[in-house]
């Protein structure tokens, strides 16, 4: 019967069997309620009912209790034939119904199947659970599923152990309700004698048993006659023991196995005289003995004995594969001569320790070539020595290995883009941005690195370093300082700028050293001595942008392919980030340059001061959209314009320019109010087809001769979806100038009306403009910054008008602003500034 037949473990199953309460599940229970940090743990074995097999910690599940199986949460892991977590029972409706979650002894519970060695029946389940809620974490399925595998085979080893057992009860029984046969040789006379029982065993009656050795070896199997001839020969020279086991054919043609042990009987000159012994029939226990020697060949998993000294006892098919030799050879052999590498080692560590002890041991280890592989052994002892039983879990431990060198290549990776991310984003250039990366390789890949950059003069310039050792991290920079100098066009890094490859050094003094001239860089490279290096070019879009060499100390192994592709993906990723670094602060300055270009410095007429702040955006990104203007019409009216294009590019930026431009014809040749200037352009955004989206503000301060006189001056306004402009009033109040209703953007609607509102503002009085990068960005919502505006205004309206807007713009936006900010404050001169004819206007230049 194969040891996976899912007959004999239902059967296990329907009732208490060997397995229940067996020492090896009380171990490993406590071995998970112990790893899983768990006051219980605990094998079900599972069918219509539910069977405790072994338990550990709280009596939540009590050692051969039995339960249906539709009223446990181990029926709920069957019916999945999948890991089950459970964070709370008592209040997941999944299970909240179930009689052993309302018995209430059982609140977190983690159990995952054991399926027989075929894979195909679920014939239990392992479990860790206790009384409070706990979060179970994907580490603590996977642990749990790791430990079902020994609970599998501890079932069945203990099914096999009990298979024979009982096949020995059996045979003890059969001694006892059939007995022994004896026999009594006479020598002198040939009479043998046998009793009633030896005559059943053979299948001979009184009347068929004429009392010869002839009928005894006729009743012998063939091939073993001359065999058991030999040892009954053997005992009567000897006047010994018999021993002898073998086959009897009986009339209807069934073969027995018959043991038989008996003495030789010497008369005084010691010559044998007569032969008395016993025979029993040992077929049941031979049958048993083939069961088990079946199951064990038939057993996925290797298999062997030792004897107490050491010596194979026996070894399964499996076995033979694993250890690459044929069992012939094994038996008999010694282990530690068969196996040498195993001593001093995991496996004579924990071989010796179970058969000192007595307790099973279980570990992973190493076996070197030829085997070259590692297994997952249990070893237990018992009377006879040690039994072992091991599988090849070389591939399991390579498939982690790479899971966690992949995870380990993921975490670099994320930390060296996180790193060079701020430091480009944040401005801080190349050479910071390098630094950093040369940080995040060490000690990973390396112990000290230095990289290098092509700067604007063409050459190649060491501009960072790092070293695991802080001490030794000026040493380093030192060296950095000095080498490119002193190389030579047989070093590597030079090797590495010409190749498209990575270069690897496995002896840097025989590369490097022994050609530095002597002095302070040949000085500064013994004091660093490394073992060995990996150099590489930085490239990106097939230009060379710098290198990067990784070294190791001496005693560390060289690096190994896999980080070697590392350091290839790094090294790519900063080319690329660095390339499109420069490639994005090339396109912002020539945004910017463009946007400057077309802000002109504002007028000064004769009745105000005019001042115009532009600040560019902090990433390069938003550059572009934000305009403003300021002219005199015709009529001798100020007209004063801010917008801010939709977008932040230097498309933004050409945009822009063809609005200001558009406005400013309109304004100037119509001699039209904002309103008007505003309705103009918009029609000439349609007409003209400039595809884009804006808003904007327009104010034209005006006055008539009388108002002049009076000390006033109107300021006539309308806005295209722009934030509010701002007065200053000469009494220290401010007013946000808005109408309850925006009018629609520029670009949207080319007929849509516009309103113009009209203030009356006295000499002193300060007008502000300004776009939304002022009172708008992460963290602050246009209202509040708008309100933010207005409180400074009042709080700072006396500084001179040019200070005002610098601390204006320095208080809204402390630490600069993700959008470009323009502004424009417009003050009326407290006093009437009658201005000669001849002189022209006086023009201040734009502050950035």
């Amino acid at each position: 019967m194969p040891l996976h037949d899912p007959s004999r473990l239902a059967a296990g199953r329907r009732a208490p069997g060997p397995a229940v309460g067996s020492p090896g599940l009380q171990r490993l229970t406590d071995l998970a309620a112990t790893l899983l940090h768990m006051p219980s743990a605990g094998v079900a074995l599972t069918a219509q009912v539910q069977t405790i097999a072994g338990a550990s910690g709280r009596p939540a599940w009590r050692v051969g209790e039995q339960r249906p199986l539709d009223e446990t949460l181990a029926g709920t892991v069957v019916a999945a034939r999948a890991p089950r977590a459970y964070r709370d029972v008592r209040t997941d409706p999944r299970v909240s119904g179930l009689a052993a979650v309302r018995a209430g002894e059982v609140a977190a519970y983690l159990g995952v199947p054991l399926f027989d060695t075929s894979g195909g029946d679920v014939v239990g389940v392992l479990a860790a659970f206790g009384p409070e809620p706990h979060d179970w974490s994907d580490a603590d399925v996977v642990l749990l599923e790791r430990l079902a595998g020994p609970v599998v085979t501890e079932l069945e080893l203990t099914s096999v152990t009990a298979e024979l057992e009982a096949g020995r009860l059996r045979w003890d029984l059969a001694i006892d309700a059939a007995g022994i046969g004896s026999f009594d040789w006479d020598l002198v006379t040939g009479r043998l004698t046998w009793d009633d029982r030896l005559m059943a065993m053979f299948g001979h009656d009184r009347s068929s048993f004429t009392g010869s050795i002839r009928d005894f070896l006729a009743r012998t199997h063939p091939d073993d006659v001359d065999r058991v001839r030999s040892a009954l020969q053997s005992a009567i020279d000897t006047c010994g023991l018999y021993d002898a086991e073998f086959r009897a054919v009986l009339p209807s043609g069934e073969t027995r196995w018959i043991r038989g042990r008996g003495r030789a009987l010497a008369d005084e000159r010691g010559v044998a005289v007569r032969l008395v012994g016993a025979a029993h029939d040992t077929t049941v226990e031979r049958q048993a003995d083939a069961r088990v020697a079946r199951v064990l060949e038939s057993m996925s998993a290797a298999f062997f004995s030792l004897g107490r000294n050491w010596t194979f006892t026996y070894v399964n098919g499996e076995a033979e594969r694993l250890l690459g030799r044929p069992r012939e050879e094994l038996i008999g052999g010694e282990i530690w001569e068969l196996f040498p590498a195993a001593v001093g080692n995991d496996f004579e560590l924990h071989y010796r320790g179970a058969m000192e002890s007595g307790r099973m041991a279980t570990f992973q280890a190493y076996y070197p070539p030829p085997l070259d592989s590692w297994y997952e052994v249990r070893a237990w002892p018992d009377p006879d020595g040690l039994a072992v039983y091991f599988l090849d879990v070389t591939q399991r431990r390579r498939a982690e290995e790479a899971a966690r060198r992949r995870e380990q290549r993921l975490s670099l990776t994320t930390r060296v883009s996180d790193v060079l991310s701020a430091a480009l984003v944040e401005r801080r250039g190349a050479r910071a941005a390098v630094q950093e990366l040369a940080r995040a390789v060490v000690p990973e890949l390396g112990d000290w690195v230095i990289a290098s950059l092509v700067e604007e003069d063409g050459r190649l310039h060491d501009v960072a370093s790092w070293h695991r050792d802080p001490e030794r991290r000026p040493t380093v920079a030192r060296y950095a300082e000095l080498r490119l100098a002193a190389l030579d066009n047989t070093a590597p890094l030079v090797q590495a700028l010409a190749s498209s490859g990575v270069r690897v050094v496995p002896d840097v003094a025989a590369a490097v050293g022994s050609g530095l001239p002597a002095g302070a860089v040949r000085d500064a490279y013994w004091q660093l001595d490394p073992g060995t290096a990996v150099t590489l070019a930085l490239r990106a879009r097939g230009r060379v942008l710098g290198a990067m060499s990784v070294y190791r100390d001496r005693g560390r192994e060289p690096m190994d392919t896999w980080q070697q592709e590392t350091l290839g993906e790094l090294a790519d990723r900063v080319a690329l980030a660095l390339d499109g670094a420069a490639l994005h602060e090339q396109e912002r300055r020539m945004a910017e340059d463009l946007q400057r270009s077309m802000l002109t410095a504002p007028p000064e007429p004769d009745h105000a001061e005019i001042a115009v702040r532009y600040v560019p955006a902090g990433r390069a990104a938003q550059v572009g959209g934000d305009w403003y203007d300021a002219f005199l019409q015709p009529s001798g009216a100020t007209m004063v314009a801010i917008g801010d294009v939709v977008g932040h590019d230097t498309v933004a930026a050409a945009a822009m320019g063809q609005l200001r431009s558009l406005l400013r014809g309109i304004a100037y040749s119509t001699g039209g109010g904002p309103a008007d200037v505003l309705a103009d352009l918009d029609r000439a955004i349609a007409g003209l087809q400039v595809h884009t989206l804006a808003t904007a503000a327009v104010a034209r301060f005006e006055q008539t001769p009388e108002e002049r006189g009076r000390g006033e001056t109107r300021l006539r306004w309308s806005s295209a979806g722009h934030p509010p402009l701002m007065v200053l009033h000469v009494d220290g109040s401010v007013e946000v100038l808005a109408n309850e209703r925006a009018d629609l953007m520029l670009g949207v609607h080319p007929t849509a009306p516009r309103k113009e509102q009209v203030v009356t503002l006295r000499r002193g009085a300060t007008v502000l403009l300004y776009t939304d990068g002022l009172v708008e960005g992460p963290g602050l919502l246009l209202d509040d910054g708008v309100a933010r505006l207005r409180e400074l205004v009042a709080e700072l309206g006396e500084l001179p008008l040019a200070e005002l807007c610098d601390q204006l713009l320095a208080r809204m936006r402390p630490g600069g602003s993700e959008d470009d900010v323009a502004l424009v404050a417009v003050r009326l001169h407290p006093e009437d500034r009658p201005r000669p004819p001849e002189a022209g206007p006086q023009v201040l230049p734009p502050r950035p």
